[in-house]
């Protein structure tokens, strides 16, 4: 053996009860797992002490956007720093490939609308040194990284790739062209399909995605694909035509797994949330909703107000260049026009929105925006478009979009037709942080709100997902599988607070989260943090799919 781990409580993933063991890894691979005293190591096994630590597989985010990060962040952080040994981007049918060199600026665009992500970032980082799916999968493999990587092809690049953009109904040659790409993704090692119907998502000049002009049997014909080669997963973020029965449908048609997004909470709507589930519970075929066990709040500003793109009158702004926007903003006939419906579809949000960061409007910090607005004879509408412009669009607002219902969170958290997810980690980096729900999880709902069991908390982020995600050899602690693995502090285990950087590509700015408590982690057996500390220039981790 070259690495013994002792002295350990090991929590192994199945959901089974703690206990006292010892891990053996050779390799990539965890070679034993004994009782402890029970292994013997050799005269060259590091032997690393575990006392006073849980010991667990490495953690598995199944939802995530580092399809262009990772093209300059090997590291995937912040999620390499929270027990994150394994990640799924290409979610919501969003990613970079394929892409046809006159397509880029389009999918830039898609990206900065619909996932937050920042122009200069992208521009400055992504190299576009592939254009098909299995170029991209192949530049990947290649790439040094910190952590296990899978990837879904997602619908809208797919489509844009086929149809050249155009916002119709695909032909039937059309869909074979994208069956046939799909099925080369699927053989080159892509982990599923991801696609999106949901009404919020405007991509390139505030238009839908490409993926919401498909039509539900074009959405069929490619999940097909995966039914006929028997493999992969279907993600879907849910709108018109496509929810709970069609995915029951989906699952039971072709036999894959289909998991949507997002089943989140929301204190005016209690226990609806829980409604779904159930629903969804008695239908069948394998069908996973997936939750978030942290709130969905936002830092925005009006330069990049993705948040508010369901909203017709907003598609206005998102189809207009940063720097132009704020001449909407200053025009009196657009306001009249943006005013009753955005009063109306954010009703339920005004209170729960503050400024959060300015260089200007100190005394507006902290206070709720309807209460501000009727302090000043107002509305939240124009006093947040009055309070950006008056700070050349620098105000930060503090925005709870969803998932605010705590209580149903813990009782979602404790249901297991559920699964754990929706970190974003990679999108909307200028405006949340959520690559940190791990420790989050161990941290807040484990430690301090007792709300779900350590072993039910590790299989949610390890043996769950991969049983969901057919990861081989991935996600418990067995003899046999890989080596991914994390030991952590269960007294101090959590996270910092947010904090924002300027590292991406560009000088562009990000929000970053660091944890507490984590204090090793080993990644196909290579040690990627010691003692707390990231263990620098590593790159251990593999794709994941093929």
């Amino acid at each position: 053996m070259d690495l013994l781990l002792r002295g350990a409580t090991l929590i192994d993933g199945t959901g089974e009860p703690a206990r006292a063991a010892e891990v053996a890894v050779t390799g990539d691979r965890i070679s034993a797992v004994g009782r402890p005293g029970e292994l013997s190591p050799g005269p060259d096994t590091t032997v690393v002490d575990l006392a006073g630590l849980v010991l667990a597989p490495g953690f598995i985010d199944i939802h995530t956007h580092y399809d262009a990060q990772i093209l300059w962040d090997g590291d995937l952080t912040p999620s390499s720093w929270h027990g994150v040994t394994s990640v799924v981007m290409g979610n919501c049918g969003f990613g970079v490939a394929p892409t046809r060199p006159a397509h880029r600026d389009l999918i830039v665009r898609l990206l900065e609308n619909v996932e937050g992500m920042s122009m200069e970032a992208l521009e400055a980082g992504i190299d576009w040194c592939f254009e098909t799916f299995p170029e991209y999968l192949a530049v990947l493999d290649q790439r040094p990284k910190r952590l296990n990587v899978g990837a879904f092809i997602g619908h809208s690049p797919l489509r844009l790739f086929v149809t050249g953009g155009e916002e119709r109904a695909a032909t039937a040659d059309e869909i074979d062209t994208m069956r046939r790409l799909l099925r080369e993704a699927l053989e080159a090692g892509a982990i599923g399909f991801s696609t999106s119907r949901q009404p919020a998502h405007q991509g390139a000049f505030g238009r839908p995605v490409p993926s919401r002009f498909a039509q539900t049997d074009e959405v069929y014909a490619l999940a097909s694909v995966l039914g006929d080669l028997g493999r992969g997963v279907i993600q879907i973020s849910i709108g018109p035509g496509l929810f709970i029965d069609q995915f029951s449908d989906l699952a039971v048609r072709f036999g894959v797994p289909v998991t949507w997004t997002a089943l989140v909470t929301r204190t005016d709507r209690p226990g609806a949330a829980l409604r779904t589930v159930e629903r969804g519970g008695a239908l069948p075929g394998e069908v996973y909703p997936q939750i978030a066990c942290r709130p969905i709040v936002m830092q925005t500003s009006l330069a990049d107000p993705t948040p508010l793109g369901e909203i017709d009158e907003w598609k206005e702004v998102l189809a207009r260049p940063r720097a132009e926007r704020s001449d909407l903003y200053r025009d009196n006939g657009w306001r009249d026009r943006a005013r009753p419906a955005t009063l109306a579809a954010w009703s339920h949000r005004w209170s729960k929105i503050t400024v959060e960061e300015t260089g200007v409007h100190l005394d507006a910090v902290g206070i709720p925006l309807d209460q501000l607005a009727r302090d000043r004879a107002t509305t939240p509408f124009d006093l947040m478009l009055d309070l950006a412009l008056a700070e050349d669009m620098a105000t930060r607002f503090r925005v709870v979009l969803e998932n605010d219902g705590d209580e149903e969170i813990g009782e979602l958290l404790a249901d297991r037709r559920t699964l754990l997810g929706l970190s974003d980690a990679g999108a909307h980096a200028t405006q949340l942080c959520d690559a940190c729900y791990s420790t989050h999880l161990l941290g807040h709902w484990v430690r301090e709100r007792k709300a779900l069991t350590l072993e039910d908390a590790i299989w949610r982020l390890t043996g769950h997902p991969h049983q969901v995600f057919r990861l081989a050899d991935r996600g418990l602690v067995q003899a046999g599988f890989y080596a991914d693995l994390v030991a952590f502090d269960p007294a101090a285990v959590g996270t910092t607070p947010v904090e924002r950087v300027s590292d991406q590509p560009g000088g562009a700015d990000r929000l970053v989260v660091r944890s507490t408590g984590v204090e090793h982690v080993w990644v196909n057996g290579v040690a990627t943090r010691l003692g707390g500390e990231d263990v620098a220039g590593v790159a251990p981790g593999q794709l994941l799919g093929r």
